[in-house]
């Protein structure tokens, strides 16, 4: 039998259901009052487990943030992606990779942007930010892949525009600024932004 195949043990079936009580009450909570209003006690009675359970499974609420996000983001990634391969057009299925990762990101508006900075500034020895930042390299990738569909644009300039293309984005988002404005507000600056940096 190979490792693969192996049935999973007791342990690790314990471990795999605290981690998903802990990521179901940690969304719950966060979606019902943003992240900056929840304790990890809070979080920890939930999901019926002690702290220094909880702590094991992530090590800050902005780790435990980023463990709620990360799948949600990489199913934006991944909607967007489908749409961009049957959008002709490379402007429009540039777009069609960010706008459901935008929607994403203002689902709960301080969450996303908390999810932006922790993003940014966490502990990139931690897992979660590790699979946060792998979850932008496959915005940037699928991005890269878009834009050499166009002629105009050389294969070495296709990963620094999709780079570019990316930061618009993440600032759009996480802009003081643009707090209040909605996902198509949103969509609409980065638009602008990105039908400037592509050639006519």
């Amino acid at each position: 039998m190979s490792v693969g195949s192996q049935p999973v043990g007791r342990r690790e079936r314990n471990k795999l259901a605290k981690l998903e009580r802990i990521t179901a009450a940690a969304s719950e909570l966060f979606a019902e009052h943003g992240v900056d209003e929840v304790t990890t006690q809070q979080i920890a009675d939930r999901a019926d487990i002690g702290t220094g359970t909880l702590f094991l499974y992530a090590k800050s609420k902005g780790e435990l943030l980023l463990l709620v996000q990360n799948a949600q983001y990489a199913a934006a990634l991944e909607r967007g992606r489908q749409a961009a391969e049957t959008t002709p057009d490379v402007l429009d299925a540039v777009m069609s990779i960010v706008q459901p990762v935008v929607a994403c990101n203002r689902a709960q508006i301080d969450n996303g942007r908390t999810y932006l900075r922790e993003m940014v500034f966490g502990d990139p020895d931690e897992p979660h930010h590790g699979e946060a930042l792998a979850i932008a390299a496959q915005t940037e990738a699928a991005i890269t892949a878009v834009l050499r569909r166009d002629n105009e644009v050389a294969d070495d300039d296709a990963a620094t525009l999709a780079r570019v293309v990316s930061s618009v984005m993440f600032l759009s988002m996480a802009a003081s600024l643009n707090i209040a404005w909605t996902v198509e507000e949103i969509m609409a600056d980065i638009h602008r932004q990105v039908s400037a940096l592509l050639p006519h």
